[in-house]
C-alpha cells in the first residue's frame, strides 16, 4: 500500500476515529486506484465483501476524508463528483468524450496564487487548475 494510505490510517488513529473494516476498504480502493472514483464506482468495487454496506455510508466515508484533508472532491457540473486520494498539489488533465481523468505535476503554478492576489485585491487560499482535451485512448479513436 502507498504512503498516502499509511497517513490516513495514522491520521484517523490521531483524530480517535473508529478503523472500520469498511473504512480501510475504501481507503484500499483509492490507494490502488488512480482513476479518481465517483462514490458509487467505489461503492460497487466494496460492496461484494461488505453486502450490508450502502451508498450513504461510503458517501459518508468520503465526506469524512475530506474534511480531514487526505481526499479531495472533484466536482464537474451534473456529473457525479469524483475523488482524489493524495495531498500533493497536482492538476487534471480531463477527456471531453470519455471523462477520464489523469494527474499532473507542474511546478511554479503557485505564483499565479500570488499574482491574483494582487491583481485582485482577494486572499487567494488555494487553486485548481484543469486542462481539456482527448485521452490516448479518444484521440486515437478519432483519427481512425
Amino acid at each position: 500500500m502507498s504512503t498516502i494510505y499509511d497517513e490516513a490510517i495514522k491520521t484517523l488513529k490521531h483524530e480517535n476515529i473508529r478503523i472500520t473494516p469498511q473504512r480501510v476498504a475504501i481507503l484500499e480502493f483509492l490507494a490502488s486506484h488512480d482513476a479518481h472514483p465517483t462514490a458509487e464506482e467505489i461503492y460497487r468495487a466494496i460492496e461484494v465483501h461488505f453486502p450490508g454496506i450502502s451508498v450513504a455510508t461510503v458517501y459518508n466515508n468520503l465526506r469524512l476524508f475530506t474534511e480531514i484533508g487526505f481526499v479531495k472532491e472533484m466536482n464537474y457540473g451534473d456529473s457525479s463528483s469524483r475523488f482524489d486520494f493524495t495531498t500533493e498539489q497536482h492538476y487534471h488533465a480531463i477527456c471531453q468524450n470519455c471523462g477520464k481523468i489523469a494527474d499532473f505535476y507542474y511546478p511554479g503554478l503557485e505564483d499565479v496564487e500570488m499574482a491574483a492576489s494582487k491583481l485582485t485585491g482577494y486572499q487567494v487560499n488555494t487553486h485548481r487548475l484543469e486542462v481539456y482535451g482527448l485521452c490516448p485512448d479518444c484521440k486515437g479513436e478519432n483519427q481512425s
